[in-house]
């Protein structure tokens, strides 16, 4: 049975007409594709308007640009494992691959890679989102794979094989604001007198201190290290090890716990933000430990002897090589056991360091540039980390009371009836 007749439109004009199957059809050409050929889309509806409805629609994505490419029919699955691999990984530094690769692995393709690619709405990722913090995840865990599948979809979008991107639309897990805690003064010395204890002292004083983050503190190389003038230049970030097998996968164990394995990822890499790479002073006590450290250096050196790694990193293992991130984080947290201090992470050496400049009245622009903050967020960076204890919240009160009452005022009036808001001692 053929299809009923209809009227022949100019070549490249688009077409409806009712089927023999009694529905109506649309076609409308939308390029061309890879071989050449016109690219003519098909459409199918069960009555005119809606179909002439859906013509339309896609007469309008080819004047806009917007018309997805012909050829493979991506699921999310192929799609995320093309990306990662074949454009993320070539583009991206090798952190920030490594959190996509374990997004899309462990979470986006167990939990979407069935999906069509151009199928894919905002309401399948939102309950995504939902399975995953119900099956144990944290929400910051699915704010992440949020993150990584946006960037995903986007570059799909650039490339034609879809028209929008569904994680611009959807809502992302909330995420509450992260409340820092950092170290009380009392706390520091503590944590600082333990640390003296130690080997590679300085690493930890040089945390609470200037606030260096982790990565930043253990790229640290002595050509950056100004002692005699007084500051450090940061410019240098160390990267996670990565290894591969170096017996062949024999060994029956994980790469990084191979007797034989290799590493395959660079050291460290350069700081990649402009705010990142700068130049802070060092105060006085610092510097005298800083000299005191290379001299220990100096020593492990000549004991080495020929198994000295000459790699002239600032804070090294025994033989010279760089300290691996992992065992650091281990090393702080025995730290703040040892000191009976609270336990903490890494980063609240940062925020504790961020907060004392705060509080000592350093200028604004002076700790974005100690602190490494981007221009664009430092405000909000400064906010988040001025956290004002109880002491300071007394005295910004007593200020404001010398300055409104007077202060002899004030004092007689404390005297008589004790702190504002709490009965008299005589009661």
């Amino acid at each position: 049975m053929t299809e009923k007749k209809r009227t022949r439109q100019p070549n490249g004009a688009s077409s409806i007409y009712l089927g023999n199957d009694g529905k109506w059809h649309g076609r409308v050409t939308v390029g061309v594709r890879p071989d050449g050929k016109p690219d003519r889309r098909h459409i199918e509806r069960k009555t005119r308007a809606e179909v002439t409805v859906a013509v339309r629609e896609l007469e309008r994505q080819r004047k806009d640009g917007k018309v997805r490419k012909a050829g493979q029919q991506w699921t999310i699955k192929t799609w995320l494992e093309h990306w990662v691999e074949n454009i993320a990984k070539k583009y991206v530094s090798e952190n920030s691959y490594d959190g996509y690769e374990v997004d899309v692995r462990v979470h986006l393709v167990p939990g979407l890679g069935a999906h069509k690619l151009e199928r894919l709405e905002p309401e399948h990722l939102e309950e995504f989102y939902e399975r995953m913090q119900k099956n144990g995840s944290s929400a910051g865990t699915a704010h992440h794979a949020h993150r990584t599948i946006r960037v995903a979809l986007g570059e799909a979008v650039r490339r034609g094989h879809v028209t929008k991107n569904v994680a611009e639309i959807a809502k992302a897990p909330r995420l509450d604001e992260e409340e820092i805690e950092p170290y009380t003064i009392e706390e520091i010395q503590s944590l600082l007198l333990e640390a003296s204890k130690r080997r590679n002292s300085a690493r930890w004083v040089i945390a609470l201190a200037l606030g260096l983050r982790q990565g930043e503190a253990l790229g640290l190389k002595w050509e950056d290290v100004y002692l005699d003038a007084g500051y450090i230049r940061i410019r240098k970030n160390r990267l996670r090890p990565k290894y591969e097998h170096g017996c062949g996968d024999t060994c029956g164990r994980k790469p990084g716990y191979c007797p034989e394995r290799r590493q395959i990822r660079r050291e460290h890499k350069n700081t990649k933000s402009r705010a990142g790479r700068r130049t802070i002073g060092l105060p006085v006590p610092l510097i005298k430990l800083l000299h005191k450290h290379r001299e220990e250096q100096n020593r492990e050196r000549k004991e080495a002897g020929e198994d000295w790694e000459d790699k002239g990193y600032v804070f090294a293992q025994p033989t010279g090589g760089p300290l691996i991130p992992n065992t650091d984080y281990h090393h702080w947290k025995k730290l703040l056991e040892d000191a009976g201090v609270r336990d903490g992470r890494l980063h609240d050496a940062r925020h504790t360091a961020g907060t004392v400049l705060l509080l000592l009245g350093v200028p604004d622009v002076v700790v974005d540039a100690i602190m490494g903050w981007e221009p664009g967020g430092s405000a909000r960076m400064r906010a988040r980390y001025m956290h004002v204890t109880g002491p300071l919240l007394k005295k910004v009160a007593k200020q404001v009371g010398d300055a409104l009452w007077g202060a002899d005022e004030r004092a007689g009036e404390d005297a008589a009836e004790g702190p504002i808001g709490s009965p008299s001692d005589s009661n």
